[in-house]
């Protein structure tokens, strides 16, 4: 059970499913959907929520207690969705818990954004490279070169690898489709309002702070996964040197690990908001290319094999 303490209704014997095989179940369920189906093209929860952040924000992010607003705002936006979650699972049991895993993941939907950018550059069609990357990252992308489009483009999966898969996994596994919600908003707030500009510094300081200790672990675990699939001992050991280095604590151990394990140097400059940012040097080798936005998608899809492996190892022990 996902939830051993509280006291929710049991939904697995009504519909004949042993305490044991829930999660494992939901688990496959909910990856096999989102690989199948993907984001929903129209009235996805995410968009609303999106839409609702950026409301709230509009009217919190004013006056001189905004570091206090933005506390506000963000339990104003993700704490009801998180317990009508719990509640629910209550009378869905591993059902829910399997669609809301299928709608926090976003593994199929950065594939698809990943390979649509692949597709671009074999195509040397460098305009539509750029403004297809540029959905996918923060970084200024209008006077990329195909070296630079290629690079940020392995940098945001490997990165969102992380947070639209994995950290969704492992709140999963801690405390079932609750876990997943709490998570994955908590992860999109940070993704609108995280930023360390004039805007956002203040307000955004909650939300960048506890997507920092949400994603603490999972970042982690993420890193060894992507070890473990390419140059293990070179991902190790930029891992070690280089991820104290980045400015995001869990970015840093993901990126790292991720390059070293491909064989590229990432990071280095990049604008950000039209301004220069000097970032350090991530992994080690050779600049990337058009066909590493393919290998870091492995890296990630390998993972994910893993660790549903590694769900279904623990049911089986369970039983």
């Amino acid at each position: 059970m996902p939830f051993p303490y509280f006291p929710f209704p049991s939904a697995e014997s009504a519909i004949g499913v042993p305490a044991f095989l829930s999660t494992p179940l939901a688990v496959v369920a909910g990856v096999a959907l989102d690989r199948l189906l993907g984001e929903t093209p129209r009235w996805h929860p995410l968009v609303g929520f999106g839409k609702l952040a950026n409301a709230v924000e509009r009217v919190g992010n004013r006056g001189v207690w905004r570091r206090f607003n933005g506390v506000c705002a963000w339990a104003l936006t993700v704490v009801p969705w998180t317990v009508l979650a719990m509640w629910g699972y209550g009378y869905g049991g591993w059902l829910l818990d399997a669609l809301l895993l299928y709608l926090a993941l976003g593994g199929r939907s950065l594939a698809e954004h990943a390979e649509r950018v692949s597709a671009d550059l074999q195509a040397s069609d460098l305009a539509a490279a750029r403004e297809h990357v540029g959905w996918i990252v923060s970084r200024n992308t209008e006077n990329l070169d195909e070296a630079g489009v290629a690079k940020a483009c392995v940098e945001s999966t490997l990165e969102n690898g992380n947070d639209a898969v994995f950290g969704v996994l492992f709140w999963f596994a801690l405390l079932g489709g609750v876990g997943a919600v709490l998570f994955r908003l908590s992860n999109t707030l940070d993704a609108m309002w995280g930023y360390k500009t004039g805007r956002f510094l203040r307000f955004g300081w909650a939300a960048a702070s506890i997507d920092d200790l949400l994603n603490y672990v999972p970042a982690r675990l993420t890193a060894m996964s992507y070890a473990l699939f390419g140059q293990t001992r070179v991902a190790l050991a930029c891992w070690r040197r280089q991820a104290p280095t980045w400015e995001s604590p869990n970015a840093g151990p993901v990126m790292s690990a991720g390059a070293g394990s491909l064989g590229l140097a990432l990071g280095g400059p990049a604008i950000y908001h039209g301004q220069i940012e000097e970032r350090p040097v991530l992994g080690e080798g050779r600049p990337a290319r058009r066909e590493d936005i393919s290998r870091a998608l492995s890296l990630v899809r390998r993972g994910i094999a893993l660790w549903l492996a590694v769900f279904i190892a623990i049911g089986a022990l369970g039983a």
